[in-house]
């Protein structure tokens, strides 16, 4: 046999304590404030799936990780505060408020806060910071300054541990050993590394003892390479007056630093490469050069021997006085032509000062305002009797509008007697049906208005309705 309290005819005995019966409305209730009171405002880290976003302006989704996923919603207010781009599959931060959806029972976070997590943020400030300094020019080639051919000292910014300082080392070592190098040592990566790199471009630009400087360190992550992505290394790199090359991760690594350098190479021993030449070069073209200078003295001291005879000769052939006779004559012909020279420039100075004040008379301002006052004087005798016409339209329009205004008028009807009539909530009467004995209404007629209540209904009379006409049973 069953329990007795299956029976509904059974009533419960006295001891039995008293029910307590919860609507569900009340149980969700109970459940939301049991959630937002017990686990508040919480962090979740995860992915966004199943995004809505209705004409309201509120963002309705779900967070999901590997096992799991939550409803969220992210009113208007909210939403339009978040910077980047919300879409499925972006991973995101969010701060919330744990929370209860009482018309469905959905569990749900109540999300107020919504930012990019790992590397799609340092991505974003990657993009938006590019965005900046292009648009303000640190990127234009005309800002690029030329390296040196051959640098007199090389400096490199760079960690003193890392693999990179011994990849440069060695490569110009190998490529021109003549060279001296100075390294200022710095962290490559972490909390300090932009100040580091700062101070170190700032004090080499300040001593000047370099006539190149290499800004290198190896590769990494995006996020092991966001010392070469700040805006104040960027800033430092432009502001430097010495040529900078940047030689920052592997050859697919892209930094800030290598849009901002004079020079960008694909790692660090590109770097090295492109700061000296090959010795092995140098010392080829210098023996070609040596070559071609034996070669170009030995001609130029024949060419000069050949000169130097024929001098010898010319001077046993002329005298000093027949090279002054010749420059006597040819200082006379020159008098002569600047003479003729000056009166030419004159005549035409003369003749564009005449053609000048010829049109000067032409058109002077007397000659314009003359008319230009007749014309004045013409408009004032023209303008009252125009602006008398003006007002006379216009009066005459006024007059026609008041007419027409008068004669459609209600005010007008209430005159001939007719009265407007309205019931207790003002609303006009014209269905008597609408009215009952008792009824309070007002009446206005042409000056005054007249309240009252209703002793008797009168409905209009109505033709009697037509009955019907059978139809006839069909044969059978």
């Amino acid at each position: 046999m069953t329990d007795s309290w299956f029976d509904d005819d059974e009533k419960p005995s006295p001891a039995a304590p008293a029910r307590e019966v919860l609507t569900i409305s009340q149980l969700n209730a109970q459940a939301r404030m049991l959630l937002e009171r017990g686990l508040g405002s919480v962090w979740l880290e995860g992915e966004i799936s199943n995004l809505a976003r209705p004409a309201s302006g509120h963002w309705y989704f779900s967070l999901k990780d590997e096992s799991a996923q939550v409803r969220c919603a992210m009113f208007r207010n909210r939403s339009l505060l978040v910077r980047f781009p919300v879409k499925d599959g972006a991973r995101v931060l969010a701060r919330g408020r744990v929370s209860l959806y009482e018309t469905r029972g959905e569990f749900q976070v109540v999300i107020d806060h919504l930012e990019e997590a790992g590397e799609g943020a340092l991505r974003r400030r990657f993009e938006e910071l590019k965005r900046k300094l292009l648009a303000e020019g640190l990127f234009e080639a005309a800002q690029k300054k030329p390296l040196p051919a051959l640098p007199r000292r090389i400096g490199v910014i760079t960690s003193p541990t890392g693999a990179a300082l011994r990849d440069i080392l060695h490569i110009l070592q190998r490529r021109f050993p003549a060279v001296p190098v100075l390294v200022y040592p710095v962290a490559v990566q972490g909390e300090a590394a932009p100040r580091e790199i700062v101070q170190a471009l700032q004090l080499a630009a300040a001593r000047r003892d370099c006539d190149v400087l290499i800004l290198a360190r190896g590769g990494g992550s995006l996020e092991d390479l966001m010392a070469f992505n700040e805006e104040s290394v960027a800033r430092a790199i432009h502001a430097c007056g010495i040529p900078v090359i940047s030689g920052v991760g592997h050859e697919t690594d892209v930094t800030i630093a290598d849009f901002v350098a004079d020079e960008r190479a694909p790692t660090p021993s590109g770097a090295a490469e492109r700061s000296v030449p090959d010795s092995a070069e140098y010392l080829r073209a210098f023996g070609a050069l040596e070559r071609g200078l034996v070669q170009a003295l030995g001609r130029k001291l024949l060419s000069l021997r050949q000169t130097l005879q024929q001098w010898e000769r010319s001077l046993s052939r002329l005298s000093p006085r027949a090279r002054l006779q010749q420059h006597a004559q040819r200082l006379d012909e020159l008098e002569s032509r600047l003479q003729r020279s000056v009166r030419a420039r004159l005549e035409r100075a003369r003749v564009r000062l005449s053609n000048a004040a010829a049109l000067l008379g032409r058109s002077s301002p007397g000659r314009r305002l003359a008319p230009l006052q007749q014309r004045l004087v013409v408009a004032q005798r023209r303008l009252p009797d125009a602006m008398r016409r003006r007002l006379q339209a216009a009066r005459e329009r006024v007059e026609r509008s008041m007419r027409t205004l008068n004669a459609v008028s209600p005010l007008a009807t209430l005159e001939r007697g007719y009265a407007i009539v309205t019931d207790s909530g003002s609303h006009v009467v014209t269905d008597v049906s609408t009215l009952a004995p008792g009824a309070q209404i007002e009446a206005r007629v042409a000056r005054g208005a007249v309240r009252a209540t209703v002793t008797d209904v009168f409905a209009a009379a109505t033709k009697p309705a037509v009955a019907p006409r059978k139809r006839a049973k069909p044969r059978q």
